[in-house]
């Protein structure tokens, strides 16, 4: 159930972000007056699991959920229908066009991709705000959950006060910095401390077995005892943190994990903290080495206790227009510097390229609308971004020519540009079968 839910939420995102990006294509297409042969979701391969003509245009579903497309006439595309270009060229056809106008068609795409992740960010801020933890409130440091971290010199304990010389302000600037970092500036044991990053660090990453990252340390933080259980007749109730087991300290789960591995099926005494008062309890651990109490693990909890603060912020209209146009430019110059990272060979980002599978792990198992909308806005920045690349099957390559010709006055001949879409088409297929080969590989050897 939760796999099939995770496919919904990826199919309903990619369509409604091929559909939106290939409108863009069209209305200007239309609106110049130019013919519009096709209008895709996915491709057609063969077959079509769906088509109907209205008007000119056939409209419909392809079976091949790897894209969409409109087929313009009298313009070089995927469909390398070079039959249609060795007649005269028609007025209606995107030949004919002034080149201005076709350097609007080209672009309509990306410009419909990059307005719709800033009117998602823009509403977003506008219904759910903002929440962040403070990072200047975080209490005892952060938890090192990736051993190529520590390779750095990170530990679990050490407090991050800036990467890059810039100053964590949130938690998740952790995240959003880390990709680009070349050093963290670090808190330990009261001294400040400046760590560098090698230059295959993001190879590292991508390279780990371990998918962990840098979280604010879990306190153990005692909910109810499971019915029947063990310690269900001791006295400690839901809020109870605990802060030591046969002396040594145990307040985080760091801590306690790996000290109660040690003690299996024996009773230990244990020091826990109620309402500012410490208090000495007995308990029993399984032969599972488990308390068998809940916990308590909601960021709430963990605020109520005063490991650190949670910031959160109401947006009004106006407030919101600022705060998503904001976040729209940070991630699409997050997403150009990432890019910039894969194609530098020596940075080993290219290992973290995925495909299809990466992309659908990053929806979640449980239907949520904020996520999707986040996730959506974000995979119509991507894109965009890549659609601009100047490869010549893709928008960015056609843009290159159209500058080219409006530049120079001259215009690249047909079968250049037939030639030219043939190779752009290879490098796509290479680029599409390097993703996906990525995540075959992570999944068989990870």
């Amino acid at each position: 159930m939760e796999l099939f839910i995770q496919i919904s939420q990826f199919l309903l995102s990619l369509s409604l972000l091929i559909v939106l990006h290939e409108l863009g294509h069209f209305i200007p297409a239309k609106l110049f007056k130019t013919r519009v042969e096709k209008f895709y979701l996915f491709f057609d391969v063969k077959f079509s699991l769906f088509k109907k003509k209205i008007g000119e245009t056939v409209y419909g579903i392809g079976w091949l959920p790897l894209g969409g497309y409109v087929k313009i006439s009298g313009m070089i595309d995927e469909s390398m229908d070079t039959e249609q270009m060795e007649k005269e060229p028609q007025p209606w056809e995107f030949r004919s066009k002034p080149s201005w106008q076709r350097l609007i068609i080209m672009l309509g795409g990306v410009t419909v991709n990059f307005i719709l992740a800033a009117i998602i960010y823009i509403i977003m801020a506008f219904v759910y705000g903002s929440t962040d933890i403070d990072a200047k409130s975080v209490r005892d440091g952060y938890a090192i959950n990736n051993p190529v971290f520590e390779t750095i010199g990170l530990k679990t304990g050490d407090n991050i006060l800036a990467i890059n010389g810039k100053e964590i302000t949130y938690v998740s600037d952790i995240r959003k910095k880390i990709l680009t970092a070349k050093t963290m500036t670090i808190e330990r044991g009261g001294q400040s401390q400046i760590l560098e990053f090698p230059v295959d660090f993001l190879g590292q990453l991508s390279s780990s077995k371990t998918k962990g990252f840098i979280e604010p340390r879990t306190p153990f933080i005692f909910d109810n005892p499971m019915e029947g259980s063990l310690n269900s007749d001791v006295d400690i109730i839901a809020g109870d943190l605990l802060l030591s087991i046969e002396g040594s300290e145990a307040q985080f789960l760091d801590q306690t994990i790996p000290l109660i591995a040690t003690k299996k099926g024996q009773t230990v005494d244990v020091t826990i903290q109620r309402e500012g008062n410490l208090l000495e309890r007995r308990l029993q651990l399984s032969e599972q080495g488990k308390f068998e109490f809940a916990l308590k693990g909601s960021a709430k909890d963990f605020e109520a206790a005063g490991f650190y603060k949670i910031i959160k912020k109401d947006y009004n209209l106006g407030q919101s227009i600022g705060v998503g146009l904001n976040q729209f430019t940070s991630t699409v110059v997050g997403y150009w510097a990432q890019l910039k990272l894969i194609f530098s060979p020596s940075t080993g980002a290219y290992k973290g390229v995925g495909g299809f599978k990466a992309i659908l792990d990053i929806f979640p198992a449980s239907w949520n609308w904020q996520a999707f909308w986040i996730l959506t806005a974000f995979l119509s920045i991507m894109l965009g971004v890549l659609n601009l690349l100047p490869i010549p099957a893709l928008d960015g390559g056609h843009v290159v020519f159209l500058l080219y010709e409006m530049l120079s006055g001259r215009k690249p001949n047909d079968k250049f540009m037939e030639y030219a879409q043939t190779v752009g088409f290879f490098i796509l297929i290479a680029l599409v079968l390097f993703a996906n080969g990525n995540d075959i590989f992570k999944a068989i050897f990870s």
